[in-house]
Formats: structure tokens, sequence, C-alpha cells
């Protein structure tokens, strides 16, 4: 999942002609937040996450993990 999100930002901010900090500023977080973002940090907050994901009409949302459930 956080590979596919890293691609996905990553890919949509270059299909724009966006810079790290043009992104930061048109979602209105900071660079560093973006950097953590494209770099895969594992603790980040989804309100943030959402916040660049709508710029791209898209949003965070749970889905079924394809890894077993042995609970």
């Amino acid at each position: 999942m956080q590979n596919k999100l890293v691609k996905f930002i990553k890919g949509r901010r270059k299909l724009l002609g966006l810079t790290q900090e043009e992104l930061a500023e048109k979602a209105g977080v900071g660079l560093r937040f973006i950097r953590d973002l494209e770099q895969g940090k594992e603790t980040l907050r989804m309100d943030k996450i959402n916040q660049v994901l709508a710029l791209f009409g898209h949003e965070l949302l749970p889905v079924e993990s394809k890894k077993l459930n042995n609970e």
C-alpha cells in the first residue's frame, strides 16, 4: 500500500509538472511533509495525506488486505 501511494503521488506530481515545493504550497502542507511522503515515511498524518490527494481528486480509503488474517 505504502509504495503504491508514493508512486501515485510522485507520478501525479510529475505528470502535472509540479515541484515538491509547488505541490506543498498548493496542498497547504510543508515541503518536509511532501519529501517524507515521497520517501515512504511510515508515520504520517492521514489528514495531511488527504490534503495532498484531494488535489488529484482522490482520498485514502480502507482496502481489503491480501494477507491472511490468522486471528
